[in-house]
């Protein structure tokens, strides 16, 4: 990829896509190209088609895709699995039409088995049953997996496909239903640390800068209560509690979005699909070509909770409750080939935590103004 090369950004205003663009433009590519929804409907072939006839990318990410915490993901099942497959196919299939250089797919690891051996290698990869709550994504992204590694071998492109582990970072999704576990315990406890302090104007403003079900009525702390009660924020015989969907026994690993990030635009740069065969020793058959991007450690949702709770300053308690879904008991990312390929993460999650605090509390003071 070179810094003329016209770039292609699918999903370019997402926590993921906006973290490469920030990337792409700090290493010196600025002939990017964006469509938002409004403009380009990924899903319709015929749209997307038109896109590339017109404007002939010679490079392109794709970092768009429907995505959600684990409720949304059991609950818009079909709307999970027929997205993501209607935007990669059109995508992938367009790129190669069109005569694009170089690509990277984006997926997640949660394409993995829900019992895959931890930590978890690239080939794993269909070895036994998903995690049910996520199946229809995960195979959505299993297939652009495929797509990209068959149009390889058949066409010989030369696109790539990355699963990050769990991100965060600043433009997270905090909302209190559909946000993953990072960004919604947050704010869960920048919320409750409110009420502690008794700090009505920090939750009106918070709640004025990403509302719940609109904002039925914030007159009053009673009815700010009640408000947010029913996502697990709640005071109980004089204590402030908060309470955590499951057990707190999963672990999970999680990479700051900015590394995230630039190991794509290292990819892009400096890794083609020849290489991945060649690291990776594959001969009589190429599968499972894709590459995990993680750290390669984890922590239980429990120890992130508490983490969390200190560096936000929370002094009340944390409520387990085993009746909701834990989800897959563990996701550790096997880094091998990252690392051999010539990549490594840079952020701890500590400090990385930091930094999305001291942004969560930077953004809604920002709203004010």
């Amino acid at each position: 990829m070179n810094k003329t090369d016209k770039i292609y950004i699918a999903g370019h205003d997402g926590l993921v896509g906006s973290s490469i663009v920030k990337n792409l433009r700090s290493k010196g590519y600025n002939n990017l190209i964006f469509r938002n929804l409004n403009e380009l409907d990924l899903r319709s072939q015929a749209d997307v088609t038109s896109f590339f006839e017109a404007n002939k990318p010679d490079s392109m990410i794709i970092a768009a895709a429907k995505v959600g915490g684990i409720y949304a993901n059991n609950k818009f099942r079909a709307d999970f699995i027929y997205d993501n497959l209607m935007i990669q196919n059109n995508l992938i299939h367009a790129a190669w039409k069109n005569g694009v250089k170089k690509l990277l797919f984006l997926g997640s690891t949660c394409i993995y088995p829900r019992e895959a051996p931890q930590p978890m290698k690239e080939d794993s990869l269909l070895t036994s049953p998903l995690e049910y709550t996520n199946e229809p994504y995960a195979i959505a992204k299993i297939a652009g997996i495929k797509m990209c590694e068959s149009y390889n071998i058949q066409y010989g492109t030369n696109f790539l496909s990355v699963m990050p582990t769990n991100l965060y970072g600043p433009g997270d999704n905090f909302d209190l239903l559909n946000s993953h576990v990072l960004p919604a315990l947050l704010r869960k406890i920048h919320l409750a640390k409110c009420i502690e302090a008794e700090n009505l104007k920090s939750l009106k403003a918070d709640l004025l800068h990403r509302p719940i079900n609109n904002n039925p009525d914030l007159t009053s702390r009673m009815k700010i209560n009640e408000l947010i009660s029913a996502y697990g924020v709640r005071e109980m015989n004089g204590k402030v509690q908060v309470e955590i969907w499951g057990s707190g026994k999963p672990m999970r690993e999680f990479l700051w979005i900015e590394d995230m990030a630039d190991a794509c635009t290292w990819l892009m740069e400096n890794v083609d699909f020849k290489a991945v065969i060649s690291a990776t020793g594959l001969k009589d058959e190429i599968r499972n070509t894709h590459i995990n991007i993680g750290t390669g450690s984890d922590i239980t949702i429990k120890e992130l909770a508490l983490l969390i709770k200190e560096i936000v300053g929370f002094k009340g308690e944390l409520v387990f409750n085993s009746d909701k879904p834990d989800g897959t008991p563990r996701k550790l990312t096997d880094v091998t080939l990252l690392h051999k390929l010539g990549w490594k993460h840079r952020t701890s999650l500590e400090q990385g935590l930091h930094k999305l605090y001291e942004w969560y509390l930077d953004d809604q003071g920002k709203s004010k103004k």
